[in-house]
C-alpha cells in the first residue's frame, strides 16, 4: 500500500548553527520536533534553511541524525536539489532510502535561460540515477531566488514520463494567480501543489492545492496549521488575517536571520542566532523592533521555551 502523500503545513526548518559554524543537531532536533507537536511538516534543507550554504555530506548527516532521534520520517520533504546532477542524486537516493514522504528539488539554478529540454533531462536523469519507486519529487519553484523557472509545459512533460515519481510543487512565485494555474492544470493528475507561503493558504485549498511551505512556519506553526484545518469556516477566515499580518511583520525583515531571532527571544536561547555568511544576523536595534510588532498582534511561540531548554541541556 502506498504512503500517504504529505499536505497540510510544513516548514522549511532554520538549521541552527554552533559559534564555529558546524550544524547544531541537539537544536535542530528539537525545533524539529516542537514544530509537529504544532501539527507542521518538516521541509528541512530548504531556503530558510540556508541548505545552498551547506555541503551535501552536512545535509545528509543531519538527516540521518534527525531520524535516529526518533522524528518520523512520514512527515519530511527535505530539499534535495542541486547544480550538480550527482550531487542532487545523492542527497535524493539518501533521504529517499530513509523513508521520507518526499524530496523538494531546486532546478539545477547556476546558468540561466536554459531551455525547458534541458530541465527535463536533468530531472529526469536524477530520477533515473536514483532508481527507487519511494521517490516523490515536489519541484520547488521559486523564480525570485533561483532565475530558473518551472513551467507548466515541463510539469506536463514530467508528470507523462514520471506519473509516480514527479509528485507536486512549492510554488514560491508569490503570484497566486499562477499557484491556482498550476492547481487547475495538474491537480486532476495527481499533483499536489503547495503555495510558498501563507497568505493564499485558504485560497489554495479552496482551490484544490495541498497546503502550504512557509518560511513563518517556523516561528507560527499553530495558527497556520488551525489555518488549513478550519478553512471551511468563518473562525479559519479570521485566523488567515492575523497570519498574514505576523507574515507581513517578518517580511519587513531580512527573513532568515530574523527568524533565528525570533526563535532566540521567544526560545529564550541566544544560541539560536548565528547564520552562515553572506548572512549576517539580525542587530538588537531591529530585533527589538521586530518583536515589539509581533507582541502588538499577541503573537506567542507556545512550547518552544520548552523544547528548546531541553535541547540546551
Amino acid at each position: 500500500m502506498a504512503a500517504a502523500r504529505i499536505k497540510g503545513v510544513l516548514s522549511p526548518v532554520v538549521t541552527p548553527f554552533k559559534r564555529d559554524l558546524s550544524p547544531d543537531v541537539g537544536r535542530f532536533v528539537a525545533h524539529c520536533k516542537w514544530l509537529l507537536s504544532q501539527d507542521c511538516g518538516l521541509a528541512m534543507f530548504g531556503t530558510n534553511s540556508e541548505a545552498n550554504s551547506m555541503a551535501s555530506e552536512e545535509r545528509m548527516e543531519l538527516l540521518e541524525k534527525v531520524v535516529a532521534a526518533g522524528v518520523p520520517t512520514d512527515r519530511m520533504m527535505p530539499g534535495t536539489g542541486a547544480c550538480s546532477i550527482v550531487e542532487a542524486a545523492k542527497v535524493t537516493a539518501h533521504a529517499t532510502k530513509l523513508g521520507v514522504g518526499g524530496v523538494l528539488m531546486l532546478p539545477p539554478f547556476y546558468y540561466k535561460g536554459v531551455p525547458e529540454e534541458g530541465l527535463f533531462r536533468f530531472y529526469s536523469e536524477v530520477v533515473q540515477r536514483v532508481g527507487d519507486d519511494r521517490l516523490r519529487v515536489y519541484l520547488y519553484h521559486i523564480p525570485p531566488v533561483s532565475a530558473v523557472p518551472i513551467t507548466h509545459k515541463l510539469v506536463e512533460r514530467l508528470l507523462k514520463a514520471y506519473p509516480k515519481q514527479i509528485a507536486g510543487m512549492k510554488d514560491s512565485s508569490d503570484d497566486w494567480p499562477h499557484t491556482r494555474s498550476m492547481i487547475e492544470a495538474f491537480a486532476k493528475d495527481g499533483f499536489d501543489v503547495f503555495s510558498g507561503n501563507e497568505k493564499p493558504l485558504i485560497e489554495n485549498i479552496k482551490a484544490g492545492g495541498v497546503g502550504c511551505i512557509s518560511a513563518t512556519a517556523n516561528i507560527n506553526p499553530g495558527k497556520i496549521a488551525e489555518t488549513y484545518k478550519a478553512y471551511a469556516t468563518p473562525e479559519g477566515e479570521k485566523l488567515q488575517g492575523w497570519i498574514n499580518e505576523v507574515r507581513g511583520v517578518m517580511q519587513g525583515y531580512v527573513m532568515i536571520p530574523a527568524l533565528k531571532y525570533c526563535i532566540a527571544h521567544y526560545g529564550s536561547d541566544a544560541a539560536w542566532t548565528p547564520v552562515r555568511p553572506p548572512l549576517v544576523e539580525t542587530d538588537e536595534k531591529t530585533g527589538k523592533d521586530m518583536i515589539a510588532k509581533l507582541d502588538k498582534l499577541g503573537f506567542t511561540m507556545p512550547g518552544l521555551k520548552q523544547a528548546m531548554a531541553v535541547a540546551a541541556e
